[in-house]
C-alpha cells in the first residue's frame, strides 16, 4: 500500500495515534518502536480500542484485514505528515532556536487565533516524530499552522524543514543549548540556521529579530520581515509591559527575556491582519503553564517556576533578571543541574555558580551532580541530589521571600512546590 492509499484511509476522520493508551476511536494508529518498546504488538489491541487501521512494518503482525504492513512505521508516518502538509496547502509557520521556543509558538497561536483557526504544536511535540503528529492533526478547517522545531544534532532541523515545508520561519536565538550534541555555540548555529537554509531555498519568508547580528548576517540575502520596531520594552517587575501603537500591553510573562518573544508574535499578529486591540487582547491573557515562567503565590512566598528547562544561556537571563526584580522580601534561587553539555558541563556549571555568587541574593540553593562540584560562596548550599535537599527544607522554613526556581526538565523542580506549601 502506498502513501496515497494510506492518506486517503487517513482522510476519512484525520486521527492517527501511536500510544495505545490513548486510543481515538477511527484513529490509525502507527506502530512505533523504540529501544525499549515495539508497538507492533499492540496493532490488534489499538483495533480492539477502536482504531480503524494499524500500520506494523513487522508481517509476524498482520493478524487482521486492518492491519497494513509497511517496510518502516517512522518513515511511513512522516511521509504522510508531508503529504498531507502538501494537500492543506496552508500557511506554515516553523520556529526554533536555543530559548523560548515554546513560549514564543504559543503567544503567535493565541494571537493569529483571534482571526483564524489555528493549529500549534502542542506542548513539545518537536522531534522527527512529534512534527509528524502537529502536521497531521491539521484538518481541512486550519487555515494557519504553527510548527515548532527542536533538535540536538545536525541535520534534525533540515529534516523537520523537509517535513513541513514551512512558509515562514523564526529562530528566537542562539544560546549554550544541546552542545553535547552540537560541539559549540557555532555548531548550535549551523544546525539552528538549516531552518533559514531552507527558506532561503524555497524562497520562502523569514521573520528577524533585527536587534540580533547573527540573525542580520545569516538572512542577509533572504526575504526578510523585521520585528516591528515600534514595539517597545516598559518594564519587568516582574511581568513584562510593552509599548505596542500608544498603548502599554500588561502581560502575564516574567523576565526581560521573553520581550523578544512577544515582539515576535505581536509582528507575525500585524503581518497576518489581526487587529491591534485583538493582538493586545490576546497577549495579555496568555498565561504561560507546565512549570514555564509561572508566578505563583504559595503561602507567604511568591514564586517565580521555570522548571521546564534549562541551558546556560536560559539560566543566565533568568538569574539577571530576578536580580532586577524590585521587592522588600528575601531573594532566593533554587538551581538544578543543566544536562546536554557535554565536555563543556563543569566550566558551564562554574559559571552559573559564579554568576549567583556576584548577584549577591540572599541565599542559593544548588540541586544536583554537576552543580555539586562547584565551587559557591559559603553563604550558599549545595546538595548532590533533590532528596537531600528536601530533608534540609524538612528542617528548615522559607517565609516570606522571593523565590527562583530553575532547572532541567529531567530535574523536575516542579517538586519544590509542595514543599513550600
Amino acid at each position: 500500500m502506498n502513501i496515497e492509499d494510506i492518506y486517503n484511509l487517513y482522510s476519512q476522520y484525520y486521527l492517527v495515534d501511536t500510544d495505545t493508551r490513548k486510543i481515538r476511536k477511527n484513529t490509525i494508529f502507527f506502530a512505533l518502536k523504540g529501544e525499549n518498546f515495539n508497538g507492533n504488538k499492540f496493532a490488534e489491541e489499538a483495533l480492539n480500542k477502536g482504531a480503524l487501521y494499524s500500520i506494523v512494518d513487522e508481517k509476524k503482525y498482520k493478524t487482521n484485514p486492518n492491519i497494513i504492513v509497511v517496510d518502516n512505521v517512522l518513515k511511513t508516518l512522516q511521509k504522510l505528515a508531508n503529504y498531507h502538509r502538501k494537500e492543506l496547502n496552508i500557511p506554515i509557520i516553523s520556529l526554533t532556536g536555543s530559548n523560548g521556543k515554546t513560549t514564543t509558538k504559543e503567544l503567535i497561536d493565541v494571537v493569529l487565533n483571534k482571526k483564524f483557526v489555528t493549529n500549534a504544536t502542542k506542548g513539545n511535540l518537536n522531534n522527527h516524530i512529534g512534527v509528524p503528529l502537529t502536521l497531521l492533526s491539521m484538518t481541512t478547517e486550519t487555515e494557519i499552522g504553527i510548527v515548532e522545531m527542536g533538535a540536538n544534532h545536525h541535520k534534525e532541523i533540515a529534516f523537520l524543514s523537509s517535513i513541513a515545508e514551512p512558509d515562514y520561519g523564526y529562530i528566537t536565538n542562539f544560546g549554550k543549548a544541546h552542545l553535547e550534541g552540537f560541539g559549540s555555540v557555532q555548531g548550535v548555529i549551523e544546525a539552528k540556521s538549516e531552518l533559514y537554509e531552507f527558506l532561503i531555498r524555497n524562497n520562502k519568508k523569514i521573520f528577524v529579530n533585527q536587534n540580533d547580528p547573527i540573525q542580520l548576517e545569516k538572512t542577509k540575502n533572504a526575504n526578510v520581515i523585521y520585528l516591528d520596531d515600534t514595539i517597545s520594552f516598559i518594564s519587568s517587575n516582574p511581568t513584562v509591559t510593552v509599548l505596542f501603537n500608544n498603548t502599554n500591553i500588561r502581560t502575564n510573562l516574567i523576565g526581560r527575556y521573553n520581550y523578544d518573544n512577544i515582539a515576535c508574535a505581536i509582528t507575525i499578529g500585524k503581518y497576518f491582519g489581526v487587529s491591534d486591540e485583538l493582538i493586545k487582547n490576546a497577549v495579555e491573557s496568555y498565561i504561560s503553564n507546565n512549570n514555564r515562567s509561572q508566578v505563583l503565590k504559595m503561602g507567604s512566598n511568591e514564586v517565580i517556576l521555570d522548571a521546564y528547562n534549562a541551558n546556560p544561556t536560559s539560566m543566565k537571563a533568568a538569574l539577571e533578571s530576578f536580580y532586577q526584580t524590585i521587592t522588600d522580601n528575601k531573594k532566593i534561587v533554587i538551581l538544578g543541574d543543566m544536562f546536554e553539555l557535554g565536555e563543556k558541563s563543569e566550566e558551564e556549571h562554574q559559571e552559573i555558580a559564579n554568576l549567583s555568587n556576584e548577584l549577591s541574593f540572599d541565599k542559593v540553593f544548588f540541586i544536583g551532580e554537576h552543580f555539586f562540584q562547584t565551587e559557591i560562596d559559603s553563604k550558599n548550599l549545595k546538595f548532590s541530589n533533590f532528596e537531600n535537599f528536601k530533608n534540609y527544607l524538612k528542617q528548615h522554613d522559607i517565609r516570606n521571600c522571593n523565590i527562583l526556581i530553575k532547572g532541567s526538565r529531567g530535574m523536575a523542580l516542579e517538586r519544590v512546590i509542595e514543599l513550600l506549601g
